[in-house]
């Protein structure tokens, strides 16, 4: 048991890592567009590896027993530690004042806005993070399963809503850490779970319904 839980932890931290790959792709460029596609990185090595990530796993909070919240937890802590990790060394580096500036346009937008605004925009979020990630886990076609992970991306980012894990990674880069956005954080956090939960459970009743 306590394999899996370090095992859950540790893919957790690979998970947020990748992340912050997406993320660096992200603030480097400088075209909104290509930056979305390129952040695609991220969440196309997490499922093609079998990484951990928060928003991709709590979408199944229903399918399992209840000790699932442990894994989910854990995976939330190691996403958070790769993000926080990936951000430290990335501060090191030539690239770190440019990122910086960036993320820190981006981390007062989210800051500056109102707990309802996130709440809503995560829900959307991980709807369509799980919509892809679902999507490359069943999807029967081959190309149907990359361009259900590039278009879940890409629509979330032009659309400005609240990824859970993605924020964690802007606001180490932007240094924007303090008790509001911890606070703001935990709320696009449940956003993320509700939007992520709606269509496994919208399965959940059709098949109840059935029987």
């Amino acid at each position: 048991m306590i394999k899996h839980y370090l095992d859950t932890y540790l893919y957790g931290i690979l998970g947020g890592i990748c992340i912050g790959l997406g993320g660096t792709a992200f603030l480097c460029t400088e075209n909104t567009i290509m930056g979305a596609i390129l952040f695609t990185v991220g969440l196309f090595t997490i499922c093609s590896m079998g990484f951990n990530l928060f928003t991709g796993k709590v979408a199944y909070i229903f399918n399992n027993k209840p000790k699932y919240l442990i894994d989910v937890f854990l995976i939330w802590l190691g996403n958070l530690t790769g993000t926080v990790i990936m951000a430290g060394m990335l501060s090191f580096t030539r690239i770190s004042g440019n990122i910086y500036a960036r993320a820190s346009a981006i981390c007062s937008t989210k800051l500056s806005d109102s707990l309802l605004s996130l709440f809503i925009l995560a829900i959307f979020c991980n709807l369509l993070i799980f919509i892809a990630v679902d999507g490359f886990k069943n999807n029967e076609h081959e190309l149907g399963k990359y361009l259900g992970l590039l278009f879940g991306v890409v629509a979330f980012i032009f659309s400005g809503y609240e990824h859970s894990i993605a924020d964690m990674f802007y606001f180490s880069v932007g240094g924007a850490w303090s008790v509001d956005t911890i606070i703001k954080l935990i709320v696009i956090t449940l956003g993320n779970t509700v939007g992520g939960a709606l269509v496994p459970v919208m399965r959940i009743v059709h098949e109840k319904l059935n029987k």
